[in-house]
């Protein structure tokens, strides 16, 4: 498919991120230079010539069959999860979250404008999963994304949703600003956030905002906020809610004295 993103910056520079962009969503198989001019819909000699510096830098790596993903991408992994200020032993707390409900456990976070699912327990080979890493464009309709937004000032919270909008996902998704802003003040209220098929119609996560100097941040255009969630089917969680509840509250507080140390 031809690219779609927003081209706001120099022709080159816009497709070489596309072409970073199709790699990544190839789905691990290498893609040929051929496939990548056409998806640019630019000759092959310019993919070429976009391609090199790319491989060069170890963004990409060619191989027999086409490009795949550098050893350069690791790292800058690596830094995001730095300048997102992430919990203390991240990864550990997720396992015990993991372990504890049963479920797939998510660390998010709020900086700049932007959420990212910074990392979760699922594997990577679980393509059906419907929260993976990376950016997310559903806030308003994860429960995740709404224990993040609860955190902002108003201000900054309108900001959010008129640059990304509220687009419907589902049936149950909450697609006007009043109504989730009368869901967000219940969440600041009750102290965690729910989403029943909001996102994804078979599953329902939940979410609690961390503390305050726990890697929970301050809601200021340049600090991060965090989130713990856990997601899984709805039919089971509607048989474990209290458990889940329980067990998500007591690691954000572990998190909290880990921080704190």
């Amino acid at each position: 498919m031809p690219h779609t993103g927003p081209g706001t910056g120099p022709q080159s520079v816009d497709r070489a991120l596309a072409i970073l962009d199709a790699v990544a969503d190839s789905g691990g198989g290498p893609v040929s230079a051929k496939a990548l001019a056409r998806r640019l819909e630019c000759s092959l000699s310019t993919a070429y010539h976009l391609l090199a510096p790319l491989t060069g830098r170890g963004y990409l790596v060619r191989t027999a069959q086409g490009y795949v993903l550098g050893p350069t991408i690791p790292g800058l992994h690596r830094s995001l999860l730095r300048q997102l200020e992430p919990a203390p032993r991240l990864a550990d707390v997720l396992a015990r979250l993991r372990r504890a409900t049963g479920a797939e456990a998510y660390y998010t976070a709020y900086r700049g404008g932007l959420i990212t699912v910074v990392d979760t327990t699922a594997p990577v080979t679980d393509t059906g999963n419907p929260f993976t890493p990376g950016r997310e464009t559903r806030a308003h309709a994860t429960a995740h994304g709404k224990a993040l937004l609860a955190e902002l000032p108003r201000p900054t919270l309108r900001r959010y949703l008129a640059e990304h909008g509220m687009a419907r996902l589902t049936g149950a998704t909450i697609t006007r600003a009043d109504v989730l802003e009368a869901e967000l003040s219940r969440v600041r209220g009750q102290g965690f956030a729910v989403s029943v098929g909001e996102a994804d119609p078979a599953y329902t996560c939940m979410a609690v905002a961390l503390p305050r100097g726990a890697g929970g941040g301050g809601g200021g255009d340049g600090d991060a906020v965090h989130a713990l969630s856990v997601s899984l089917p709805t039919a089971e969680f509607r048989q474990r809610t209290g458990e889940v509840h329980t067990a998500l509250v007591r690691t954000a507080e572990e998190v909290r004295i880990l921080g704190a140390r």
